[in-house]
């Protein structure tokens, strides 16, 4: 997709005209939330991909807070049978440190702290959504699937945007996201030279139902996800961080694989009874420095790709989607959408600075050969385990962001 600079526009006072790029979850998801908060406006949804497409074909996992559950639900695009529920979270490192940060959602009087599903699930529960939505409001919804976007251009309080045929809107909502190896560079960019190696594992009883595991490991963060039951049994996803130049994984047969994970899981989360195929992926960070640039706003994955560290990034990319529609819910005509968008970006700073900042510094602490790294987050687990305030504050970051 090319970016043109500015040429000339125009204002007007007619009802907003929006384009959405992109139909992954960001993408729809602001698109149906938008599509309530703005039900004067005219939204065209655009996608590269067929809209028959085999949604199930992409078997990644999404870890989502409780607020992103709840938005969700909200949108009636909540596919609940498909997911599990996160109900404990255990966060510790691997000795000599012992401290073993326990966040419960019972302590908070919460149902869950989150819940994990496949990308694929979601993604159909979320397009069937937008598509009745459609249906339902054709004169002012529509969409353009298996067209790719092959340029936009700001104007003055414009955009020109070319999908076969210009055409142009007051905002365009740039949701087009990927995997960080297949992406553009952004201003904010840093290779981690980590492998995230990503597949399933077998449970045994051992393990506790909705228990979900951060080990920080002198490789990297090591996190095990609850997943529904299948007809095999119980399983969950494995998210294995590692040093991509020493890589110790890559060269393991199964068995060696599943003996090393329960050496490093605490011993809740021993019970492994086999793994399937690891996949591997690039990790680093690749972001914008503003979501705003004239009349195009950047969301989720485009504006921010992160470290899976904390599995935060669906979460932020949701966020950014709500706080948008949500600022846009008094823009009646074009001439308001620039107030909106001047709210939009004061309003997602401290959460979007908040968790950039936080998953870099914790990536990048694991390429620091000292012992004071293992030490200083060995004395924060210790604080955060003894000290029930901050378990709790932490746990609602993880919930539902920076407030």
């Amino acid at each position: 997709m090319s970016f043109t600079p500015d040429a000339p526009g125009r204002a007007t006072d007619a009802a907003p005209s929006i384009a959405i790029v992109g139909a992954g979850p960001v993408g729809l998801a602001f698109a149906l939330m938008a599509q309530q908060a703005m039900p004067q406006a005219r939204l065209c949804l655009f996608d590269a991909r067929a809209l028959d497409a085999d949604l199930h074909r992409d078997t990644r996992t999404l870890a989502l807070g409780l607020g992103s559950v709840q938005l969700l639900q909200r949108l009636q695009a909540w596919p609940a049978a498909q997911a599990a529920a996160i109900t404990e979270i255990s966060v510790s490192q691997v000795p000599p440190g012992r401290a073993d940060v326990r966040l419960r959602a019972a302590d908070l009087a919460v149902p869950q702290l989150g819940a994990v599903l496949g990308y694929g699930p979601l993604l159909d529960a979320l397009q069937n959504a937008w598509v009745a939505a459609q249906r339902a409001q054709s004169t002012r919804l529509r969409h353009q699937f298996g067209l790719r976007v092959a340029g936009i251009k700001p104007l003055t309080q414009a955009v020109e945007l070319d999908a076969g045929v210009v055409e142009t809107f007051d905002l365009v909502v740039l949701a087009e996201g990927g995997l960080f190896s297949e992406q553009a560079s952004k201003p904010l960019r840093r290779e981690y030279g980590q492998t995230a190696w990503v597949g399933d594992v077998r449970l045994g009883p051992g393990v506790p139902r909705g228990l979900a595991v951060e080990r920080f490991t002198r490789n990297g963060p090591l996190a095990l996800l609850p997943l529904p039951d299948d007809p095999q049994g119980r399983r969950a996803t494995l998210v294995w961080c590692v040093d991509a130049h020493d890589d110790p994984v890559a060269p393991l047969l199964d068995e060696q694989r599943l003996t090393l994970l329960r050496s490093l899981f605490p011993p809740d989360a021993t019970d492994l009874r086999a793994i399937g195929p690891l996949k591997g992926f690039p990790l680093g960070l690749n972001a914008e420095r503003h979501l705003v640039n004239s009349r195009v706003v950047t969301i989720g994955n485009a504006a921010q790709t992160l470290h899976p560290v904390a599995g935060q990034g669906l979460n932020l990319g949701l966020r950014d989607a709500h706080t948008l529609a949500q600022c846009l819910r008094t823009a009646y005509r074009s001439a308001d959408i620039d107030a909106a968008l001047s709210r939009f970006t004061r309003q997602r700073a401290p959460d979007r600075t908040a968790l950039l900042a936080t998953t870099d510094v914790f990536a990048r602490a694991f390429a620091w050969d000292h012992p004071g790294a293992t030490l200083a987050r060995e004395a924060a687990l210790g604080l955060l385990s003894a000290v029930k305030p901050l378990r709790d504050a932490l746990a609602r970051q993880m919930m539902f962001g920076w407030r």
